[in-house]
């Protein structure tokens, strides 16, 4: 059995010590939005990462969200289990500790995770991709906290594509009609204490399915980033702050322009095993029939196309891509 990966048993190189990703301050989208563009789009190309400071998100919104999380998860195994639905990808309510693997691990990750989705009204004809939102009675205020967290989650990735649309040239409102009933997804995630000798990490290195992934801070560190020189760096964004990554299907759509890039959650050190993790994860995604497909200015001599003849409907790639990390 391998050891645990953690700060201080790391089987990868390290960064050196100080290097990391500059904020962008949201603060300038206002003030010179090409110039926050400019910023947003080449961290994203150095590091398929970006750190939003100054997010402007409702923290009262956020803290009651994560407290009714926090609460949810201290229930008994039993009573969590009921909003659980096998079979299903995971798409809405409870996914149970030691189910979901990075794709190729052979061992599943230390962590279990609630799913939010988009609420469609009846006859709506993406109901047939996305399923109900389940809601727990044990919590009173669960539902108006985590979907209202939901919203503000998908409002602010909106306003980032809008971004990182005018750093690719392609028209402020490229992605508007392409995103605006995607499949998104907020995450509430917890990783509990880690029991000494544990056989997995809390999260392997993997690289998201979607198209972007807004990660608000948690209060326990481990989050790394694999940098395109091969070494791990550490991703602490500020109070305030948020971390934002490329996912395979932007990655896909921008012929690699835009990197989807390696990252993971350690094993805390020792001295922190015995605390749980706690992190928010908005995953946005394309609307269910986008069908992913180069976009032609992203195709150069320099940078031929990697999925000539290859366009797949986002519904099928997330599918696909579901069935690798075992939710499906």
């Amino acid at each position: 059995m391998r050891p645990p990966v953690s700060a201080t048993t790391n089987p990868e190189t390290a960064a050196p010590a100080g290097k990391s990703i500059e904020p962008v301050s949201m603060k300038l989208y206002d003030a010179d939005f090409q110039a926050f563009a400019d910023k947003l789009g080449t961290s994203f190309k150095r590091y398929g990462f970006a750190v939003i400071a100054d997010h402007g998100l409702d923290e009262t919104v956020i803290n009651a969200a994560v407290a009714d999380t926090k609460t949810f998860f201290a229930l008994p195994e039993e009573t969590k289990r009921k909003y659980h639905q096998p079979g299903t990808g995971g798409a809405r309510g409870l996914t149970p500790f030691g189910v979901e693997a990075a794709k190729g691990a052979a061992t599943v990750d230390l962590k279990e995770f609630w799913h939010v989705g988009r609420e469609l009204p009846e006859g709506h004809p993406y109901r047939k991709y996305m399923r109900d939102n389940v809601w727990p009675t044990e919590v009173e205020g669960f539902r108006q906290h985590v979907y209202g967290m939901f919203a503000a989650m998908d409002v602010l990735g909106a306003k980032v594509l809008r971004a990182i649309a005018r750093y690719l040239e392609l028209g402020d409102d490229f992605f508007e009609d392409k995103v605006e009933m995607g499949n998104s997804i907020l995450r509430m995630l917890h990783y509990p204490p880690v029991p000494a000798g544990a056989s997995g990490v809390r999260a392997g290195a993997h690289e998201d399915i979607n198209v972007i992934t807004l990660l608000l801070g948690a209060e326990e560190a481990g989050l790394q980033v694999k940098d395109a020189d091969g070494e791990w760096l550490d991703i602490s964004p500020p109070p305030g702050a948020l971390v934002v990554n490329i996912g395979d299907m932007l990655q896909r759509l921008t012929n690699h322009v835009l990197p989807s890039t390696s990252h993971r959650v350690i094993n805390p050190a020792p001295e922190r095993a015995s605390f749980a993790r706690y992190s928010t994860p908005f995953f946005l995604h394309f609307n269910p029939d986008f069908v992913i497909e180069t976009l032609p200015g992203m195709i150069s001599s320099e940078n031929p196309d990697r999925y000539a003849g290859k366009a797949i409907m986002a519904e099928d790639f997330l599918t696909e891509r579901l069935k690798e990390i075992r939710l499906i």
